[in-house]
């Protein structure tokens, strides 16, 4: 197990609003990526694979938690990133890849990065001990580690560490974390509904992606019931601004408010679910909100001691 669970629940009283810790995961590198890799390097080691090759933006949370544990787990681990906005957290994110001895490749776009996954096993007859992941680690097989949250939710709620959540507000971007957690809650004895902030486009296909991933998810786990699912996930997508990775005037003053609460946020996906979650607050749509923490909280300066000092020449075309 790579993960410490369950992760705590606090209230935040000023703000009306219960935080789900899952920064917390674990200590070395933690976040939401981590309950979808224990289902995912634990199928690809029943398959006996040698690799993780996965795909994902530049400063991918999702590569980055893959280069640390499948690292650990002994796995050799092989990424195609495409461009993102140069901040700061994305070139700390770049820099740490390759202290965990990741092997990156610079892709224009997701399509050029698939192409680029498929191209390398074939040269390279990848096939025999290769186990694809897909951006975000958002298959069926990841999703369960969010099916597993759900249920760890249901008994948190059981011995009174926070009432039943009304909503679970959660940051949605390759849409794994959100459809596991509608699916296992449709199978829960809670009537609690997931709202995804969507940080990713274009909106059509996240929409398509993540409802279809619903489906699924909620089928292998043996829900037999289609109605159960009505009104478990919804989405929103007035926080996602310009796109991907182009931060909003809303999460730059969410990530000051979470950080006076000791809250560490990024602009590219949790501070914008931080706004959402504090809209559904302050609109008075829910009486118990439940904000779910997705971002690590462990440092990154023990890995980015033996970090190259700044994004080789090679990866440097990813940040614009």
């Amino acid at each position: 197990m790579i993960g410490a669970y369950p992760t705590p629940v606090e209230r935040i009283d000023e703000l009306g609003l219960w935080v789900k810790r899952d920064d917390l995961t674990n200590s070395v590198y933690g976040g939401n990526k981590v309950r979808k890799l224990e289902h995912l390097l634990a199928e690809a080691a029943r398959k006996k694979k040698k690799r993780i090759v996965t795909v994902g933006a530049a400063g991918s949370h999702h590569v980055l938690a893959t280069a640390i544990h499948g690292g650990r787990a002994g796995f050799a681990i092989e990424a195609a990133l495409v461009p993102q906005r140069r901040t700061e957290h994305v070139v700390q994110n770049l820099r740490a890849d390759l202290a965990a001895h990741a092997t990156l490749r610079a892709a224009r776009t997701y399509f050029g990065a698939a192409l680029s996954v498929v191209a390398q096993t074939v040269r390279h007859d990848w096939g025999r001990d290769a186990y694809l992941v897909p951006m975000g680690g958002s298959n069926v097989t990841g999703s369960l580690g969010y099916v597993d949250a759900a249920r760890e939710l249901e008994a948190q709620v059981a011995r009174g560490e926070l009432p039943e959540p009304d909503a679970i507000v959660v940051t949605l971007g390759s849409g794994g974390t959100a459809a596991g957690l509608a699916a296992g809650l449709a199978t829960s004895k809670l009537k609690t509904r997931v709202i995804g902030v969507v940080v990713a486009a274009p909106a059509w296909f996240v929409a398509f992606y993540t409802y279809r991933l619903l489906r699924r998810v909620y089928a292998r786990i043996g829900g037999r019931e289609p109605r159960a699912l009505r009104g478990r996930l919804e989405l929103v997508f007035d926080q996602l601004g310009a796109g991907y990775g182009e931060p909003t005037d809303a999460a730059r003053r969410a990530m000051e408010i979470a950080g006076a609460h000791d809250l560490r946020l990024d602009l590219t996906y949790t501070a914008k679910c931080f706004a959402g979650a504090l809209e559904c607050v302050h609109t008075a749509r829910f009486k118990n909100v439940l904000y779910w923490h997705t971002l690590s909280s462990a440092p990154l300066a023990p890995l980015l001691e033996s970090a190259p000092r700044d994004v080789p020449s090679a990866l440097a075309k990813l940040l614009r």
